[in-house]
């Protein structure tokens, strides 16, 4: 929490986060928002899972509403990392005017430079939020968002932020940020991977790169391989590269029961393509990050430890930097096998955290079991209370 909230002349502004990047993100606006918004305000942060438990954006928008009433927020925005598509596209935001409330998806934001664009989108919904009932437009009409450097080129080429005023049945949603098209489509599954961190999966793979390194210092010794990767072609090596790729992945994907089912997403069967392509973006990326260390190590290893002399006697061929980047690739093509071997020992979590429908379940059996511990804390209170109240009654008939 930023500031003080007690004061009657500050608007408060409360942000519920979504755990992970969302939460993050969070965080950095309640730093910087206050002193970007006319007036005085105050930013709140409540990182909570809740989303997970929810269906849509008309549920999340409630239970948004719901705890901006509880908290007494003058505004409250929800910041999610789930995607949210609806007819018009990928959804970047719905807003509810009446009640003060908004829901930012932020992987609708794509790939690059997502917390500015978050940051972005922001400053615009919060602009909406404080408009005037008369500034609103008739449902169905949709423009294009020029505000807060949404109008960026940039921008317009990748996939251009619309926005849209809607009226849905049974709901108070009235305002909707959409990237349309196949752009759009294409811009939500960049923020998808973004969001999933590739970086951290090489992190996770620590036993499948032991492995690696192992077998490839292993292979320094052996002349044959020096041999073979002098010798192919470059065709073959880029066919054998991405088949170690393609192996790694698919072990990867088989062992941590990875993939997911069409019926398995809750709100939209049709978000498991989307959750399992960015799945399997992730870990391609991964992957080759992890390759590519690999290949810088043994790159290092065979200039350090085999002299020139040698590999020319054994090779025949005069030796230089692209001798040893191809004894360097040989060896990391022969650990990249053994990689995928030792990733299955890796631990599900440190794997799964590359899939959203496995971060999905973890929230919504976390916020279960957040909300089982309060009713069994709150209903042991109510029997203690009743103990006490007849322990009383009887020494009072005493």
């Amino acid at each position: 929490m930023t500031g003080d909230p007690a004061s009657d002349q500050a608007t408060v502004l409360g942000l519920i986060a979504d755990p992970d990047m969302p939460e993050t993100i969070a965080d950095r606006l309640a730093d910087t928002l206050p002193d970007q918004l006319d007036g005085e305000w105050h930013v709140e942060v409540d990182a909570d899972p809740v989303t997970a438990t929810l269906k849509g954006t008309s549920e999340i928008l409630e239970q948004t509403a719901h705890k901006c009433d509880a908290h007494g927020w003058t505004y409250a925005i929800c910041i999610t990392d789930l995607p949210v598509r609806s007819d018009d596209g990928p959804v970047v935001a719905d807003i509810d005017h009446d009640r003060g409330v908004a829901v930012v998806s932020v992987p609708g934001m794509g790939g690059l430079q997502t917390p500015r664009r978050v940051h972005q989108v922001m400053r615009q919904v919060i602009d909406e939020l404080l408009g005037e009932p008369e500034e609103r437009d008739e449902p169905g009409r949709t423009r294009e968002q020029r505000r807060h450097g949404l109008s960026g080129r940039a921008i317009g080429l990748l996939a251009p932020i619309r926005r849209k005023a809607v009226e849905t049945e049974g709901s108070h949603l009235d305002v909707r940020y959409v990237t349309p098209g196949r752009r759009g489509r294409l811009r939500l599954l960049s923020g998808m991977v973004r969001t999933n961190r590739p970086w951290r999966l090489v992190f996770g793979l620590s036993r499948a790169l032991a492995a690696a390194v192992a077998t490839s210092a292993f292979g320094l010794s052996s002349s044959t391989i020096w041999m073979v990767g002098d010798q192919l072609n470059i065709g073959f090596k880029v066919l054998t590269t991405v088949t170690v790729i393609a192996a790694l992945v698919t072990w990867l994907i088989a062992a941590h029961d990875l993939w997911e089912k069409r019926g398995d997403t809750r709100s939209d069967p049709q978000l498991a393509w989307l959750y399992n392509a960015s799945t399997l973006l992730t870990l391609i990326i991964g992957v080759v990050a992890l390759l590519l260390i690999l290949f810088v190590v043994n790159f290092l290893l065979a200039w350090l430890i085999l002299p020139a002399s040698l590999l020319t006697s054994m090779l025949g061929t005069e030796t230089g930097v692209g001798t040893y980047l191809a004894v360097a690739w040989a060896f990391t093509t022969l650990g990249g096998i053994a990689g995928a071997l030792g990733s299955s020992l890796e631990t599900d979590q440190a794997v799964r955290q590359a899939a959203y429908g496995y971060r999905e379940s973890r929230r919504r059996a976390e916020y279960q079991e957040q909300e089982s511990s309060s009713d069994d804390s709150g209903g042991s209170g109510s029997d203690d209370s009743r103990d006490s109240e007849s322990s009383g009654s009887g020494s009072g008939e005493s």
